[in-house]
């Protein structure tokens, strides 16, 4: 008799998350567009993580996982290593629950996620993500200060609470044919993926990294993790060099595919859905509606896509746009 692999994470994990969340993430609208239906070919439904607390889908995974600490663990703090939407998250989760927060951030990452980490409250510890080892960096850090590190993907309780998008995707619009998902460490199509395959089997769960960024889609097709340089991509909330252990692990599993978009692909999506949907996302989280836009995804019946997230000034928008 075969036995389905038992997977770090479950859907009962996240419907626990869910309950942690509930009440202190926002459940995020589900919005749909004919302009969209008609320029693809299908019926479209957005999960508009722009909304969400910090701007990004990042709040779930990060409260969730913050709010399982102890109290003598909360006492001493928490620490983040994150290009920007994670280390806002969890700033504005520790502070939630009285904690503290170091995070460690890349030297490039933009001003206005940098100035937004401080503002929750937060020290913000600069490096060099293109010549420096983030994870050694921000494991000696936590060490150093005798914080928990909460990392942005790899952790059974981010990647529950991350899963908690499809969850109220799901529930909103429960006969969908295809999920599609921005890839950038996998905790968010980890998580999405635990729910679709155990509530919509017949779903194709696909992802979406960026041309230069494309890991997840080279370690799937090697059947093992791999590291590439790290990406220089505008998608900078997807500039990974190497799935996560765990998230890697589900993945490989759950998902049907992993497709790439261009950055000329990005800022078309951004520009769309500015201009036909009234959304301001960055360009991370435009890559699955670039997806369709360009066909890379084919034409769906009905199709949900997880926007996650639109943190990005006013001068950088333009300044990506500008190309």
């Amino acid at each position: 008799m075969s036995h389905a692999p038992v997977l770090p994470v479950t859907l009962d994990d996240v419907r626990a998350a869910a309950s942690r969340l509930d009440g202190v993430a926002h459940r995020t609208p589900v919005l749909t567009s004919r302009t969209l239906d008609a320029a693809v070919g299908g019926t479209v439904f957005l999960k508009c993580e722009s909304f969400q607390r910090v701007g990004a889908f990042k709040f779930r995974g990060a409260y969730n996982a913050v709010s399982r600490l102890s109290p003598e663990q909360l006492a001493r703090g928490v620490a983040a290593f994150s290009s920007g939407n994670h280390a806002q998250a969890v700033a504005l989760a520790a502070r939630e629950l009285g904690s503290s927060a170091v995070i460690l951030m890349p030297a490039d990452a933009p001003v206005s996620k940098v100035e937004a980490v401080r503002a929750y409250g937060a020290e913000v510890v600069g490096y060099d993500r293109y010549t420096e080892d983030r994870l050694a960096l921000g494991t000696a850090l936590a060490e150093e200060r005798g914080s928990a590190l909460v990392p942005p993907y790899d952790h059974v309780d981010v990647i529950a609470g991350q899963g908690t998008v499809a969850l109220e995707l799901l529930e909103d619009v429960p006969d969908l044919d295809v999920l599609v998902v921005p890839v950038g460490g996998g905790g968010l199509i980890a998580g999405c993926a635990t729910v679709a395959r155990a509530t919509r089997p017949g779903m194709r769960v696909v992802g979406v990294e960026p041309e230069a960024g494309d890991d997840t889609r080279r370690s799937l097709h090697a059947g093992h993790r791999v590291r590439i340089p790290v990406p220089r991509t505008i998608a900078d909330g997807q500039a990974v060099d190497t799935p996560g252990e765990l998230t890697f692990e589900i993945n490989r599993r759950l998902l049907d595919d992993v497709v790439t978009v261009t950055d000329g692909q990005i800022r078309d999506a951004m520009r769309f859905a500015f201009d036909r949907l009234k959304i301001v996302l960055e360009p991370s989280g435009a890559t699955p509606l670039a997806a369709l836009l360009h066909g890379t995804v084919a034409a769906p019946g009905r199709a949900g896509l997880v926007l996650s997230g639109g943190n990005i000034s006013a001068a950088r928008f333009l300044e990506v746009l500008a190309g």
